[in-house]
């Protein structure tokens, strides 16, 4: 995420959208854990009412490095009385922002989000307090991790000599200024499960989340240099693209397969870029014509993920407006109702809280009915089961009063998860 967030680079993606740069597995994953992936379960939950929490670059909490314990925790906690005063149920908590830990790891340091130092211990175990504090406001706590990216920056000198990435920089791969785990090495896919499992397996969580970075983005100029893993694992591809969403598909659908093995009763729900493929691309893709595609940029294939039920939800980033003519919001859903139609995996939309009142935005984000007029879409998709809102700092200032008008409009009542 960094300065340009998760978030900023879907609009930039999808405002590719409307700039100068507009474009025209495994098996046996599909049986069910604990009932869901069947289909035994969908729409039987209460609406999902989320909001997600950003640690990287301290973009939510905490609000800068170095805090106090005490202050760090009284930030939470205010993180987490406001989901309950906005009438959530569930909030999504970055824990492994890049390559790092906001637990004590028994595989990565910790996050220098924290101290300001990566490795240093901050002196408390802020996931095992997250997931206490969240229970006990009946809220859901689902544990955030990005899988591949490892720094912000290109300089591996910069990490920690403990690092994983420094005592195997064969794993890395420096691109766009940053730095990246190579999804195409085998043992990098069993680290990085490793690494997220040592949390799934020590706390009690209620869902793994994944955000939208698999392959990163791409940039302009730039090639992501995987030659050499491409020559020794992609023999009987058609071409690298192929190659690369196979490794993409591995990594998900091994880590539901070890997911159902381990805690079945825990959730696996992934937050992609709303746009899978344009439908200019493919016929099957959604009437948009955004500058990234999923499928083929990022090399994850998510309509498949839902259709083999290798996951237990979805929350497409639909980080636009309605009526957005390069990627409207009222063409997005229905498109990914109809994807999720029958297959147990339950469907919520990411909502874009943060353009709410944003100088850079159009019209419609200085309405304050907008994202009301989300909802009240969604609700004629009964495959949409909730809606979660990025990100914690803006459900809290509430700007233009949007998060009231949503509440408002359709939260009157509080929804507790079925914990």
């Amino acid at each position: 995420m960094g300065h340009l967030s998760r978030r900023t680079f879907s609009a930039v993606a999808a405002g590719v959208v409307s700039g100068a740069l507009l474009t025209g597995a495994g098996a046996g994953t599909a049986v069910a854990r604990d009932g869901r992936g069947t289909g035994a379960r969908y729409g039987q939950r209460p609406e999902l009412r989320g909001m997600w929490v950003a640690t990287v670059s301290n973009i939510d909490w905490p609000t800068k490095a170095g805090l106090s314990a005490a202050e760090q925790q009284a930030q939470l906690r205010a993180h987490l009385d406001m989901a309950v005063e906005r009438r959530l149920n569930t909030v999504i908590l970055q824990v492994r922002p890049t390559a790092d830990a906001l637990w004590p790891s028994r595989h990565e340091p910790w996050s220098q989000y924290l101290t300001g130092t990566q490795g240093k211990d901050p002196g408390w175990d802020p996931l095992d307090f997250a997931v206490r504090e969240a229970h006990g406001r009946d809220l859901e706590l689902h544990a955030w991790f990005n899988p591949y990216r490892v720094a912000n920056h290109a300089d591996p000198g910069r990490l920690v000599a403990s690092h994983p990435a420094r005592r195997n920089p064969d794993w890395v791969v420096p691109y766009g200024g940053k730095l990246y785990y190579n999804p195409g090495l085998p043992e990098v896919r069993r680290f990085v499960q490793d690494a997220m499992f040592d949390a799934v397996e020590r706390y009690d969580i209620d869902a793994v989340h994944w955000d939208d970075y698999y392959y990163p983005y791409p940039v302009a100029g730039e090639t992501f240099d995987d030659d050499a893993a491409y020559e020794r694992y992609g023999g009987g591809f058609a071409d690298r693209a192929d190659w690369r969403r196979h490794n993409i598909d591995l990594l998900v659908s091994e880590t539901a397969e070890r997911l159902r093995k381990t805690k079945p009763r825990v959730r696996f729900g992934v937050s992609p870029f709303a746009v899978w493929r344009n439908k200019g691309t493919d016929p099957e893709g959604s009437d948009t014509r955004a500058g990234v595609e999923t499928y083929d940029d990022l090399y994850a294939n998510t309509r498949k993920w839902v259709r083999e039920r290798w996951i237990d939800y979805i929350v497409p980033q639909v980080y636009w407006n309605i009526g957005f003519t390069a990627a409207d919001y009222a063409k997005l859903v229905p498109w990914w109702a109809d994807v999720v139609r029958g297959t147990g995996v339950e469907l919520y939309i990411g909502e874009a809280l943060y353009k709410v009142a944003d100088p850079a935005q159009g019209p419609a984000w200085h309405d304050p009915a907008e994202l009301s007029r989300h909802l009240t879409l969604c609700e004629r998709h009964p495959e949409v089961r909730g809606n979660v809102y990025f990100s914690a700092k803006h459900v809290a200032s509430d700007p233009i009063g949007a998060m009231t008008r949503v509440v408002r409009d359709h939260y009157q009542d509080r929804v507790r998860p079925p914990r």
